[in-house]
């Protein structure tokens, strides 16, 4: 079932609910690292949801309140309802509505990661622009065990592009098309990609809100439809030593209020604005401020290497894939900018609203970037990446982590509410990891000393 207009009233909301014959209603939202949550209702008590919301303890969820202040509500959003349409056939129809967090005296809660990016749109709309955005959506496929438990065992012993017949990926993959186009979501294509096991799914671009919802839902459909073949759909960024790790490369554009692609001047140098380019440029200056974000695990960083296709460096091109910002070729109406670093393992809403900030802090300051870099960095030294003025992204997340909570940028972004928590959180995880004895370094130290 599509989405809903933005028009969506509670009368035909719930007609469709009772024509549809739905039976159970997911009331969604994410925790801070963008971990999907719900509370499931019978659809007897769809008109009371709506009206009065669900009552959550705040407490129990990561990033969110303590104890003492923990009484919260999830009111539905009418145009997000969607029935599942893999729960079509089934006694137990279901569908969702993604929710807004109020706190106990009625107001937004400032820790809901969706306020956040509704906040950078508001934003970027006082200025005149409208976001898009259009992620090329990565993810591996492992075999399971008699258990059904995922093993680190791909699914396929195939590389990018390759068509398997009567192969479960690509059973996989065609479903995924298939109940995503009846949600609406615009997938454009889906394929085989680099890394064994590795398959991409490219959604259609729209406003980021839409899009960061859809991802939500993305990734739950995603691990459904798989799990229904006896595969487990992961999003880690980096699952296998030695392979391609997984991205979520965000094309990403500004309209105004006529609908006109505001990056695109056909009389200007590259066929690119002074906005535009702007953007990219601040794009470029809050990259390291916001990796931790948009490269949210420390997982994250062991994709983020030479010599697997992942940028790790500053710089942007019009060409170059090994640059952190691509230009892609189309313009006029097409006309967008590619960030390359994301992985789909991190909060949707929270990165977007990064992304968008960075930009319109590029086009506020007149932040030009430098000349695009052509050539492939992957291959230069040092001392000549140095020499170019190329910058490197943090190796790590306690790198990322630690420039995170000097910036005064992403403060403004994310808010204090959700800055201290998402801060904490992090700096949690690289503690219990670089305290950790892995089995590498077993391997490799305990009979030489």
């Amino acid at each position: 079932m599509s989405p809903l207009s933005e028009h969506t009233s509670k009368e035909s909301v719930l007609s469709l609910i009772e024509t549809e014959k739905v039976k159970f209603i997911e009331m969604q939202f994410c925790d801070i690292l963008g971990v999907i949550k719900t509370v499931s209702i019978p659809s007897t008590s769809a008109e009371r949801a709506i009206d009065e919301g669900v009552f959550l303890d705040g407490s129990s969820i990561l990033g969110y309140a303590t104890i003492d202040e923990s009484d919260m509500r999830a009111m539905p959003i009418l145009d997000s309802f969607q029935i599942y349409p893999w729960t079509s056939d089934t006694p137990y129809k279901t569908a969702r509505f993604m929710c807004k967090i109020y706190d106990h005296h009625g107001n937004r809660f400032e820790g809901d990661p969706r306020y956040v990016l509704e906040r950078a749109i508001a934003k970027a709309e006082e200025m005149g622009y409208f976001y898009n955005v259009g992620p090329e959506f990565e993810f591996f496929l492992f075999k399971t065990d008699c258990d059904g438990n995922p093993v680190v065992v791909p699914n396929d012993r195939f590389g990018y592009f390759d068509l398997i017949p009567q192969d479960q990926g690509d059973i996989v993959r065609k479903e995924i098309m298939m109940y995503f186009d009846v949600l609406g979501y615009n997938v454009e294509a889906a394929h085989h990609e680099v890394a064994e096991g590795q398959h991409e799914v490219d959604m259609r671009y729209a406003d980021a809100l839409t899009v960061a919802d859809r991802i939500m839902t993305l990734r739950y459909g995603i691990k459904t439809i798989a799990r229904k073949h006896g595969l487990h759909a992961t999003f880690m960024p980096k699952p296998i030593y030695g392979q391609n790790g997984t991205g979520m490369h965000v094309h990403q554009s500004l309209m105004n209020s006529e609908g006109k692609n505001i990056f695109y001047d056909p009389d200007a140098r590259f066929g690119l604005s002074k906005e535009c380019l702007c953007y990219i440029g601040g794009t470029m200056r809050f990259s390291k401020d916001m990796a931790s974000v948009l490269t949210s695990t420390v997982n994250s960083y062991k994709r983020l290497v030479p010599g697997y296709e992942a940028p790790c460096y500053v710089a942007w091109a019009n060409r170059n894939r090994s640059a952190l910002i691509r230009v892609p070729a189309a313009r006029g109406s097409g006309t967008r900018m590619e960030l390359r670093c994301p992985d789909p393992a991190g909060n949707p809403y929270l990165s977007f609203a990064c992304m968008l900030m960075a930009g319109l802090k590029g086009i506020q300051e007149d932040i030009m970037p430098p000349e695009p870099m052509e050539k492939n960095i992957f291959a230069m030294s040092a001392p000549q990446r140095s020499a170019e003025g190329i910058d490197s992204l943090p190796g790590d997340l306690g790198h990322a982590i630690n420039i995170t909570e000097k910036s005064e940028f992403m403060k403004e972004v994310l808010g204090p509410h959700v800055f201290s928590h998402y801060v904490h959180i992090k700096n949690e995880e690289w503690d219990s990891y670089r305290t950790f004895v892995t089995d590498w370094e077993i391997k490799r130290y305990l009979n030489v000393f």
